[in-house]
Order: C-alpha cells, then structure tokens, then sequence
C-alpha cells in the first residue's frame, strides 16, 4: 500500500494533526479512471439502496455467511488513493467483476486523497448512512483515525480468509508502523523498500550504506533520492539510519523530536558527506519518486528506488525502463511493510465491507495482484497455509531477473519506525540536511 505521507493540518473540528498515507503507491492521477465512482454519484446510488443496506450492528458476533447474505443485492464504496493505475485495473478487472458475480455486491471504486477521506470519515463518525465503507489505509493514518475513533472494530475474526490463510501472529500484521492493529484492519498488501540500479553501469550493487557512498564519490552527480517528505525519499533515510546505527533504538514511540536529532548524528554526518556527490551536488532534490523514476528511466541517474519490490519489472512490462535494470537490498535488510483495509464507524453497509475485505484476501485474489504484469503488490497470505493447489499458483507468480525473489526479500526484511517519529525525521532531515 506505496502510500504517500503527507501532514494533513487538521481534521474538521478535532484539531489534529494526521499524517496521511496514500498507499504505497507513488503516481498521481490526472483525471477519473474509467470506472472511478465519483462522490456524487455514490451519494445518489447510496440513498437509492438506503432501505436494502441495512448493517449488522456487532458484526463480530454474526456469522460471516449471514453476512453476505445480508449484503446481497446492496452496493459499497471503497475509498483509497486513485493515483494508481495498475491497482485500479485490478479491482475494476478483477475484483468488482467477482463481487457481483459472487456475492451480488455492486462495489464502487472512489479515488480520494486520503486527508479527503479522513475529513469525510470525522463528518460521518457519528452517522448512520456515511458514504465511506471500505478505506485503504496505513502507518500515521491507520494510527489517527484509530486514536479517534474513525474506525470499526475489530473485524478480522469473522473474515474466514483471514483466519484459514493470514498470520495472525507475523509482526508485519500484528503493527501497523508500531501502531498495534488489534484486528482493527485488516492486511491488503505488502511493500518494501529496494534500490533499481542500471547493471550495464553498476557491476555490484552497494550491500550497505558505506558503499552506496562511495558509489556516489565514483559518480558524481548520477544517485539521488526524492526530497523529503516524499513517502519513497523518507523510507529512503530509514534505511540508512537502520543500516548506519539499527533501528532498534528507534523503535519507540515517545522519543522527542530533541532527543533524536541528538541519536541521528552519525546518519546526519552520513547524508551530509553524500551530498555534494547526488545529482545537481546536492543542491536540490527531484520533488517526489516519480520524478525520479522517470530520471533513472531517462539515464540521467543510475539508481532508483521504490516500495514496490517488483517496481523493476513492472518498469519492463510497461516499457519504461529497459532490460538493464535490477533489484538490490542492503544486506543488513530494508525496511518492509503492510498497507491494509478498514471499515470506516460511520459506514451504512458495514455487511458489504466485510464480505469485499474477505474477498481481498482471498488466496486467489492475493495471488493475481503479485503478478507484475498486472500489479505487483506483495501478498500477504502465509504460504504454509495453502492447499497444494494455491501454492503452484503461488510458485507460478512470474519474478524474472530483475527482481529479487520472495524468499531473498523475506530474509531482508527489517521493521518500520513508529508513524509518530517518522515526520520528526523528515523535519530534522530537512533542517540538519537539505538547509
């Protein structure tokens, strides 16, 4: 879930600073997708099906069957980031196409920035008929919206999917940067972070952050990263920071923005003698990730970077990068995560939201959206929990050579920071680094 964080200065009359997630996904959207549900037209078709919404009140003590029963016939919203092309044609190719054809469930995909949706979700906390059922969501969102009450819950114990195929116990599901879920939401997706580098000009790629700097010094003007508080860019500096001085120490959530610009001097020295060696000598940054993908498709820089592990051949299916390009993680592990699904309070078809989450998080679903060709998103279902049948489809999802295989990312995987301390990094990154 290549979700952006962004500061969203408040919301409505709470007062409260939200960092907003847009999953993990780093493109913007210049207009409507072809099956976006705009909120006006979800308005209109939600007061058409206001009488056959009708929504268990305790859905964790009904049983998920009765569920879907209910929902037939009804519609539900889902809300989420619509900057991402290839997600959007998954869900309207495959899994709106399924919910109908399933569960007789018409589901409406609406295209939102996320400080829009959490805006929308405290204008509808407290109502019976909110517009927002399903919302895609994580890290300092999933952590607000929580602290306030925004969500429903908990949920995942009546979703059979989650229960016959998910790790409930696997750190990546239990937290949600830090934030315990309390099966609060449930997982959509993986993501983690590598570096794409142009194999016809780099024959090794760096194994550790020491030698991505004299990468620099032997390329002057060729690596970058996206300025800060670009999603990819800030993930970008907590990996240095967890490669130069671990992350462990900067796992709780109550350090002071004071007492860590004091814990990341060594990161800072580190980026600082960096600088001169980046592209444009450090002078400026390219405004997001994107921006940069587009300079390392263009030559302009030999590396990249993203959240999506399978970015790189998902870059040569679409024909943006060429055959040169390969995936590296430093060997001490890059820091991975999980974007997820969550049912807004003030949703009027919480039935529906439920029987969509569990379709989600089907095997068959989870295994469709890893293939690069057409997504790429990480799944999030335990493979020892197949049947012999779902895992040759899982054993079948196309990699290739320029990314790096489930089992080598798995055994580099490294935790993200708490939500809360992540902008106190990016504000020090920009006081102490870009200034």
């Amino acid at each position: 879930m290549q979700m952006k964080n962004k500061l969203l200065a408040s919301l409505l009359c709470l007062g409260l600073l939200t960092g907003c997630g847009n999953n993990t996904n780093e493109q913007e959207a210049s207009q409507k997708a072809p099956f976006e549900t705009s909120q006006e037209e979800v308005k209109e078709e939600r007061e058409e099906n206001k009488e056959v919404a009708e929504t268990s009140d305790v859905i964790s003590e009904v049983n998920f069957d009765e569920i879907a029963k209910k929902a037939e016939g009804t519609s539900v919203n889902l809300y989420g980031w619509g900057g991402d092309d290839k997600r959007n044609q998954w869900l309207d190719d495959y899994i709106i196409p399924k919910m109908k054809e399933d569960y007789d469930i018409d589901v409406n995909r609406v295209g939102m920035d996320i400080e829009e949706i959490l805006n929308l979700m405290v204008a509808e906390k407290d109502s019976e008929d909110g517009d927002v059922d399903v919302v895609w969501i994580n890290g300092e969102n999933f952590e607000n919206a929580k602290n306030n009450g925004l969500l429903y819950g908990p949920i995942t114990q009546v979703l059979p999917n989650f229960n016959d195929y998910v790790d409930g116990e696997d750190e990546g599901i239990k937290y949600d940067f830090g934030e315990p879920v309390e099966n609060i939401e449930a997982p959509y997706g993986g993501a983690q972070f590598v570096f794409m580098y142009d194999s016809s000009k780099i024959d090794n790629p760096p194994k550790n952050a020491e030698e991505l700097l004299e990468l620099a010094k032997a390329n002057p003007g060729k690596i970058t990263y996206a300025s800060l508080p670009d999603f990819t860019g800030s993930a970008f500096i907590r990996n240095i920071i967890s490669d130069i001085q671990g992350y462990e120490d900067f796992m709780n959530k109550d350090l002071t923005k004071e007492e860590l610009k004091e814990m990341l001097k060594p990161t800072i020295d580190y980026l600082n003698e960096l600088k001169p060696y980046l592209w444009n000598e450090g002078q400026s940054y390219p405004a997001d990730n994107p921006t940069l993908t587009n300079m390392f498709a263009d030559g302009e820089v030999i590396m990249a970077m993203s959240y999506n592990p399978n970015a790189a051949s998902t870059g040569v299916v679409d024909g943006q990068f060429n055959e040169n390009v390969r995936t590296a993680v430093f060997d001490k592990g890059t820091i991975a995560n999980t974007h997820f699904l969550a049912i807004s309070k003030g949703s009027s078809n919480k039935d529906a939201a439920t029987v969509l989450i569990n379709l989600i998080l089907s095997p068959e679903a989870q295994i469709s959206k890893a293939d690069p060709e057409v997504l790429g998103d990480l799944p999030i279902i335990d493979y020892d929990k197949l049947t012999d049948e779902q895992k040759k489809m899982y054993d079948e999802i196309p990699s290739g050579e320029y990314t790096l295989s489930t089992k080598e990312l798995e055994e580099h995987r490294i935790p993200e920071m708490p939500a809360n301390i992540v902008p106190l990094i990016e504000e020090i990154w920009e006081e102490e680094v870009l200034n």
